[in-house]
């Protein structure tokens, strides 16, 4: 067993460490084996020599981290832990801000892999953001959107999502068609609130600057000169993802984005993104960005939340193969 001491500099180390030691309590748990010991502005660690290169290595990171963006969340030490946590540093495209949204917030991209979306949207026409929810495919897209509109490279935003009930019935909501609605499209109200003021945002919806339709309103349309977002691509059939995709005008970007844990479609109906990320994978000009649960910026409950669901999904997956082996032998 050897020691080790890291000194910290330039950073106030209860900002770095966080409430209680917080993020240095989350960073030692990639690192079990070691003893980290932290006095004012010193790290003292004891324990193999590969294994505390490795925790200076990574720790660096989350020193550069805090540098570069002046804070550091639990969701930012889970990519930097990864093999490709280097690359949320040395990546330059995307994490720069976005858009400035209310009260001058600066909306960024916030992990690697919505950096590598912002890239994707960058230097293609089309692209899919495909991952489990809160890891920021929707805001994301539409904060692209809002700064694609503010800086002139396109005269509207169409943003649209698939008019299917996810176990409740739209039907018995009060009002007329768009009250209807409107509950069901929120999300894509609260990323443009986020980012353009009350009154601005009131006036561009009324002009048709920004309009949130359901995908049936896209039919016979050609949307040109704009920046498209269809969200919960995968409530889409396949007959209604090609009719989307074949709205394409001339000047216009398209983002897909969706989640395949969570289709809400008929059984044995095939996903209209599935089909989509099949049939196009070899497609030129096309991009397509899978999100993860190491994206996940919601409450940190939210990704333990993801991972259980997946635990049992996969858990019951395997008992119904087992079943049908069973019943199949005998």
């Amino acid at each position: 067993m050897h020691e080790k001491t890291i000194e910290i500099s330039g950073i106030n180390p209860v900002e770095l460490f966080g409430v209680n030691n917080a993020n240095l309590k989350h960073i030692k748990s990639f690192f079990p084996k070691l003893k980290v010991v932290a006095r004012g502005n010193l790290i003292t660690i004891v324990g193999d020599d590969e294994m505390m290169d490795e925790f200076e290595r990574k720790f660096e990171l989350v020193v550069q981290h805090f540098h570069k963006f002046n804070t550091v969340s639990e969701n930012n030490i889970d990519n930097l832990m990864l093999d490709e946590g280097q690359k949320m540093i040395s990546i330059d495209d995307g994490s720069e801000t976005i858009v400035h949204g209310n009260q001058g917030v600066k909306i960024k991209a916030r992990t690697l892999n919505q950096k590598k979306l912002v890239q994707a949207v960058n230097t293609n026409d089309m692209v899919f953001a495909v991952g489990p929810a809160g890891t920021g495919k929707t805001y994301t897209a539409v904060a692209l959107a809002v700064r694609a509109l503010k800086s002139k490279e396109v005269k509207r935003i169409v943003l649209t999502r698939p008019a299917v009930e996810a176990g409740e019935n739209l039907g018995f909501l009060p009002g007329d068609l768009k009250e209807k609605l409107d509950p069901y499209l929120m999300p894509l109200y609260d990323a443009l609130r986020d980012m353009i003021p009350p009154e601005k945002l009131a006036d561009m919806l009324e002009f048709g600057i920004i309009e949130i339709a359901p995908l049936a309103f896209m039919r016979g349309r050609t949307l040109d000169k704009a920046f498209v977002i269809l969200d919960e691509a995968q409530n889409t059939t396949s007959m209604q993802m090609k009719m989307f995709l074949t709205r394409m005008g001339m000047t216009a970007k398209f983002v897909i984005t969706g989640d395949m844990s969570q289709v809400d479609l008929p059984q044995r109906q095939r996903s209209g993104l599935s089909y989509a990320l099949d049939v196009l994978k070899d497609v030129d000009g096309i991009g397509v960005v899978r999100l993860a649960q190491s994206d996940i910026i919601r409450h940190n409950l939210v990704k333990r939340i993801v991972d259980a669901f997946d635990h049992a999904e996969a858990k019951e997956k395997i008992e119904k193969a087992e079943k049908e082996s069973a019943s199949k032998e005998k």
